[in-house]
């Protein structure tokens, strides 16, 4: 493929990783099973292969994807909690162990064992005391949950070990547990549960510390961070050291030597799995020595000297019933599965999205055929295939339709995707006003998907300027069921709040088709308000990175709708902000702004991830590998192979010096 085709694809799966991800850590709540995300994550990591210059530090192979959500203090890890690489099969797997076999010269022995599908944690002690207990986040920062940690009894409070330690692993809930927690939540009409890992990571990161408690959470605890500051000089031994500490270790781990052994255990445990009292999803596999660590060495977001094995993804049979259809914010249709419902590694499952017509088609999908549902890791299914030697004649054909469910306009095919262009259609108005209370829009908390629903249906809002006419409505609200003085008291303070959030929060809120929430916080820091948004033009909106003609031309033309202008001429009367609040302006006169920049070596005067952050302040693209695109390269000591490469290149290498020079000053 041609450039220009290949940023195309590779915007399209930065924005659909993203948002996977997001309801993956984040939300707890995935759409897509692993499988589809490992596949698309393995098909941008493709492109970037080819075409280098796409790379940038926020790339989702950069990186490792997390938040720290609001309520909870943020906490710093020393030593970064990076992500394991993946390998999906046996060939992968043995390309793997050869290379790190290469990397020292020799037959290594390597630890397996359990990939836990859990929540990751960071436990620190400090001369025998528990300090806190904090999430992943985004491998450098995390929530502090230690008050959510100690409602699990096996939990070491103190340790016999002095000094400061460091121990991290996976909380989880056991399979019995989930199991009893759904069936209660089945009784009181609450959702299910899609598995234990969105339960236990939604019992952690929960303000409330009694629901933590209720859940019967459990963890493992695998990796002894500083165990070399106490003479431990091979993993194993850590593990045995945590064991020997108070921590509960998982008996599965082994040492393994050669493909031979690493295969067997590899197939002795995806037998197994069923039979184990908790979930997992793969095999980790870790270098034992610890002190052919460094040499063979890290990427931005994996250890090279650890890889995790995924499982191949299961499969269960079921009926399709019926295909129902949803209809989005932007009036996209979405035809839906309705299946028999079947039990998927202890969740029960009865619906499936089919995407679009396409789909459909070329599974070759009748209602009331038998169809195959496929699992990876989580418990969101995608249908796989219809089994035809099955059909007993009563199957229906699919025809995809013509008119919305909810408006009866006349749909229209773009792409692959059918829309209701109907911009009165009561389905896009909800999700629309859903979309633009939530968390990552204008954040009106109270105002979640059953309310925006409750208030839609009585009339009370209608469009999004309404919501800021909702006090009008005080006096009705309160007689209703389930409201008081105090909870109708607590939404309108949020709604009034909500008129003091930055343009990117309200950019994005506004759902402007192809404006995520980054784009939206780009566009923001770059245009400042939304007037000189509203005015700008394609060719303005091209010249910034990762801007191309398909976003630029969504941007302009919602700018150009009558009923836009409107809106936000409304909301800018009811008083809310429209303008950027946030401090780091561009300054498009420095050096680095809108260049490339790698870095490499050890610096001095910055860590690492500030020298990054100070470069992106200045407008720069943080990226990891050197390519004849590359402007800079700032280079600290022992720089190894990419100082070799931009020199081969001609590209300009600066140092420490140069660098504060550059920026005016030791640090920004």
């Amino acid at each position: 493929m041609d450039f220009l085709v290949a940023k195309a694809k590779h915007d399209e799966l930065v924005k659909l990783i993203e948002k996977y991800a997001r309801e993956y850590y984040i939300d707890d709540n995935p759409s897509v099973s692993d499988q589809v995300y490992d596949q698309k994550m393995e098909e941008l990591e493709a492109i970037e292969k080819e075409w280098p210059e796409l790379i940038t530090r926020n790339s989702p192979t950069q990186r490792i994807i997390g938040t720290v959500l609001k309520g909870f203090n943020k906490i710093t890890h020393q030593v970064q909690m990076l992500s394991l690489a993946d390998v999906f099969n046996e060939d992968e797997l043995t390309d793997w162990v050869k290379k790190t076999n290469i990397e020292v010269d020799r037959d290594l022995e390597y630890v397996a064992e359990m990939k836990i599908d859990g929540l990751a944690m960071s436990l620190v002690y400090q001369d025998g005391e528990l300090q806190y207990a904090a999430t992943r986040g985004d491998g450098t920062t995390g929530e502090d949950v230690t008050t959510n940690v100690l409602t699990i009894p096996d939990i070491p409070t103190r340790i016999p070990l002095m000094g400061r330690v460091e121990v991290r692993g996976e909380i989880y809930m056991p399979k019995n547990s989930l199991e009893e927690l759904n069936k209660e939540r089945e009784k009181n009409g609450e959702p299910l549960f899609a598995n234990a890992r969105n339960a236990a990571a939604g019992s952690i990161r929960n303000l409330d510390s009694r629901i933590a408690k209720s859940r019967k959470l459990d963890g493992w605890w695998y990796y002894f961070t500083n165990a070399q500051d106490f003479g431990i000089k091979t993993h194993f031994d850590a593990i045995l050291k945590l064991k020997e500490l108070g921590f509960k270790t998982n008996p599965e781990a082994k040492v393994v030597k050669g493909i031979k052994e690493i295969l067997a255990y590899v197939t002795e445990y995806t037998d197994k799995r069923d039979s184990l009292s908790y979930d997992i999803d793969g095999i980790v596999l870790k270098v034992n020595d610890f002190s052919y660590y460094d040499t063979i060495g890290y990427t931005a977001k994996t250890p090279k000297w650890a890889v995790a094995y995924k499982f191949p993804p299961k499969e269960v049979r079921t009926k399709l019933l019926d295909i129902i259809y949803t209809v989005g914010r932007t009036g996209k249709i979405t035809p839906n599965a309705v299946l028999e419902p079947v039990r998927v590694a202890g969740s029960l499952v009865q619906r499936a999205t089919l995407h679009n017509e396409d789909f459909i088609k070329d599974k070759g999908l009748m209602v009331g055929d038998t169809v195959v549902l496929r699992k990876a890791g989580d418990i969101i299914p995608e249908v796989v295939k219809a089994i035809p030697e099955e059909r007993d004649g009563s199957q229906k054909e699919f025809t995809m339709i013509e008119t919305c469910p909810v408006c009866g306009s006349p749909l229209t095919k773009i792409d692959a995707m059918h829309f209701c262009l109907n911009k009165s259609c009561p389905s896009r108005n909800i999700e629309s006003l859903i979309h633009f209370a939530s968390k990552d829009a204008m954040d009106i908390e109270t105002m979640g998907e059953k309310v925006t629903q409750e208030f839609f249906d009585l009339g009370i809002i209608r469009t999004i300027p309404d919501i800021y006419e909702i006090y009008k409505h005080r006096d009705k609200l309160i007689t209703m069921d389930g409201w008081s003085n105090k909870s109708v008291d607590k939404l309108l303070d949020a709604i009034e709040k909500s008129k003091k959030n930055s343009l990117e929060r309200l950019l994005f809120g506004l759902g402007i088709k192809e404006v995520g929430s980054k784009m939206a916080k780009t566009l923001a820091r770059r245009f400042d308000t939304i007037d000189n948004l509203m005015h700008a033009s394609v060719d303005d909106l091209v010249k910034i990175n990762d801007v191309g003609d398909v976003v630029a031309n969504s941007i302009v033309n919602y700018f150009k709708d009558e009923h836009n202008i409107e809106l936000i001429n409304k909301l800018k009367e009811q008083n809310v902000n429209t303008i950027y609040l946030g401090s780091n302006k561009f300054d498009e006169e420095n050096a680095f702004f809108d260049k490339k920049v790698v870095l490499t070596g050890s610096l001095v005067s910055f860590t690492r991830s500030e020298a990054s952050k100070i470069l992106e302040d200045l407008g720069a693209h943080v990226v990891s590998s050197v390519s004849k695109a590359t402007d800079f390269v700032l280079c600290g000591s022992d720089p190894g192979s990419k100082y070799d490469k931009a020199m081969k290149l001609g590209i300009k290498v600066i140092n420490e010096d140069e660098f504060k020079n550059m920026i005016g000053g030791d640090k920004q």
